[in-house]
């Protein structure tokens, strides 16, 4: 396996998205990794922190058909999914494609439609195809639903159930830039301007490749006992009302390699695995009820608790 390719697409991702937010190198990272795995991303954020722009920015640099989906209580499945309707000029019913036909798919604000609505995407999130009136259709490939929300407004809100956040591969959170990085973005052109001008950073032939070829990056056995010790330890805690699944623990198997893999290696240490902990396995855990636990907390004390395997 030739690691030169992950880091060249690292190396793009960051330098094309890196012109639209600005000290975000991380996030940018991460969801480039997704989108390797085959992987859905939700980003819980503050309003006006750049996420949409940000994900306008990842469609745009992978090439591929974007549709964007304001989620709002009134929505209906078959507006995401598409119709049958019934063409007068040919006298028979012809299907017309809903916005989850896509490459890229932005859910803003996800949690603001009803839990009928939002289950629309289980089958799309999971198995790349979409079952309507008895007919199945595949999506084409590559096919990412990037879904945000907002965490401060709870009202006119549907929390998303367990088994629709078990299916994002990552939660991420951009934050707040530095007065620095903000006052820059102050002076510079429209963003809308510059994802405009971006250029394709890796073609699907290259995306297709590199989804094929993480695989091949060693995981020694210590390493993958230390990737379950975690999630075991997240199972067995009183302070979790639910651990970790199994889809969570070959979520971060797969990141670990991928994130090996854009350092140049062919091989995952320790480091790789705690790097991406948080991220791909806070969100897939639940609290004791009552409890004020926060997940990213919990996690981050595992990894300071938990042995690491010396290589």
């Amino acid at each position: 396996m030739d690691t030169k390719l992950f880091v060249s697409y690292k190396d793009r991702m960051l330098e094309n998205c890196g012109r639209v937010i600005i000290g975000k190198e991380e996030v940018i990272r991460q969801i480039s990794v997704c989108l390797v795995a085959s992987g859905h991303v939700l980003l819980e954020d503050l309003p006006g922190t750049g996420k949409t722009m940000l994900l306008r920015a990842f469609a745009k640099c992978i090439g591929g058909d974007f549709r964007r989906i304001q989620f709002t209580p009134d929505i209906l499945p078959s507006d995401l999914t598409g119709i049958h309707f019934f063409n007068q000029k040919l006298g028979e019913f012809e299907f017309r494609p809903g916005p989850l036909f896509a490459n890229v798919v932005l859910a803003d604000e996800i949690n603001r439609a009803v839990p009928r609505s939002q289950s629309a995407l289980l089958e799309v999130m999971e198995e790349r195809q979409i079952s309507i009136d008895g007919e199945t259709y595949r999506l084409d490939e590559p096919y990412i639903v990037m879904a945000t929300q907002n965490p401060i407004e709870s009202y006119g809100t549907f929390p998303l159930p367990e088994a629709q956040l078990d299916r994002f591969f990552m939660k991420l959170s951009l934050g707040y830039m530095t007065p620095e990085q903000e006052i820059s973005v102050l002076r510079r052109e429209d963003t809308r301007d510059i994802i405009d001008k971006l250029p394709v950073a890796v073609t699907q032939e290259e995306l297709a490749l590199l989804r094929r070829s993480f695989r091949e990056v060693e995981v020694s056995q210590d390493v993958a006992e230390y990737i379950m010790s975690i999630i075991s330890a997240t199972r067995e805690s009183d302070r979790l009302a639910y651990g970790v699944s199994a889809r969570g623990s070959l979520a971060l198997y797969k990141a670990a390699q991928i994130t090996a893999a854009m350092e140049g290696r062919n091989y995952v240490i320790p480091e790789d695995v705690k790097r991406e902990a948080i991220p791909v396995l806070a969100h897939r855990m639940a609290n004791v009820s009552r409890s004020h636990l926060d997940t990213n907390t919990f996690v981050s004390g595992l990894l300071d608790e938990l042995p690491v395997p010396l290589e």
